[in-house]
């Protein structure tokens, strides 16, 4: 399976999702070598997008490395005019596509009109769309990120699919659509018969799937029972990239992999700490990696121990030395249901990728756990 997003062609449909204070470059860079084809920054405010020139700055969110493509540059904000003109700098830093925000659930971004906002205000949204199309080159795809609705109102309802049915019209290439509402924030299931009446009202749209991915068989599960096109997988591949190697086993029929060994866990931490050094340069990485580490953490069999040592971790000497006492030995790692997902008795529909999720002992999201 591929994804397309306009002319944009993304060779699996596993894709990294935008992640406020995760997705910087060497986390995308990580899920990229464990098979998410396609990956979206943080989330960038449209006027820091334009106004921020400091060194730090552009070093962590414009800077983008060769091995870091296709990805995209996602913006949210509240005024169309800014939104035209952060896009275009984007653009000018080589993101390939321009990812627009309607979905962030915060307090923060909801109060100041940005992110989830929008979906009240669809004559706004449509602008903003609209300009961004207007205003990036062509070949650039412009995309939408939104959320089924402000809450689980009718008319929530009916002015979300409004957005959808404009931003195709306006020439979004493709919308990721998550089943929670706004209200909702990460509190509750998503609803994938939403994201699956989505998907079916525009079969010729390109429309990826998001929320309560936190499994690879969850991937597989969204694929198969809505008929999206591809994955946006958030939180749960923060501290798991393999999550995405998962996944594509799966969807080649082959059984789920065993968790990697300790060796192989550190050879990860190892790299994504040099990544992370590469792009901070002369700062101290400690306190952006550490929310990762404690993540990381979830695989040692000592997963308490381990994430309690990383919680303390205030300098690099502190995370080798982590890493020279807990993953020393060449022991298994773990993961229990939480990772490998819940498997349910009910078969899940027909179709190729259907038929991944059998071979894989797959079935209705409906009773996966989900945070």
């Amino acid at each position: 399976m591929s994804l397309v997003v306009g002319p944009v062609r993304i060779a699996s449909p596993l894709a990294q999702a935008a992640l406020s204070g995760y997705s910087d470059g060497p986390m995308r860079r990580l899920a990229r070598r464990f098979g998410a084809s396609y990956a979206l920054a943080e989330v960038l405010i449209d006027r820091f997008a334009v106004e921020a020139r400091s060194e730090t700055f552009v070093r962590r969110h414009l800077r983008l490395a060769d091995d870091d493509h296709p990805v995209g540059g996602q913006l949210m904000g509240s005024d169309p005019l800014q939104f035209q003109a952060a896009a275009r700098r984007l653009v000018e830093a080589g993101f390939d596509v321009i990812d627009v925000n309607f979905g962030c659930p915060s307090k923060s971004a909801v109060g100041g009109c940005r992110g989830g906002y929008h979906l009240a205000q669809p004559t706004n949204a449509l602008e903003i769309v609209a300009r961004v199309r207007g205003t990036v080159p062509p070949h650039v795809p412009v995309t939408v990120k939104m959320r089924r609705g402000i809450d689980g109102s009718d008319e929530s309802r009916e002015k979300c699919l409004e957005i959808l049915d404009g931003v195709f019209r306006l020439g979004a290439a493709a919308v990721t659509l998550h089943g929670r509402t706004v209200e909702q924030g990460y509190v509750g299931a998503s609803r994938w018969a939403f994201v699956k009446e989505a998907k079916a009202a525009y079969p010729d749209r390109t429309i990826l799937g998001s929320g309560d991915l936190f499994t690879a068989t969850d991937c597989v599960r969204m694929l198969a029972e809505t008929g999206v096109d591809g994955v946006s997988v958030a939180r749960g591949a923060i501290g798991n990239p393999w999550i995405f190697a998962n996944a594509a086993a799966l969807l080649r029929g082959e059984p789920h992999p065993a968790p990697p060994r300790l060796p192989a866990q550190r050879e990860v931490l190892a790299e994504h700490l040099r990544l992370a050094r590469e792009v901070h340069g002369d700062d101290d990485p400690t306190p952006r990696l550490r929310k990762h580490l404690v993540k990381y953490a979830r695989l040692h069999p000592r997963h308490a121990d381990v994430r309690n040592a990383f919680g303390r971790v205030n300098r690099v000497a502190d995370i080798e030395a982590v890493l020279a006492r807990w993953y020393a030995d060449d022991a298994e790692g773990v993961w229990g249901d939480e990772w490998v997902g819940v498997v349910s008795q009910r078969p899940p529909p027909d179709g190729p990728v259907a038929a991944a999720a059998t071979d894989a002992g797959v079935g209705d999201p409906g009773s996966a756990s989900r945070a």
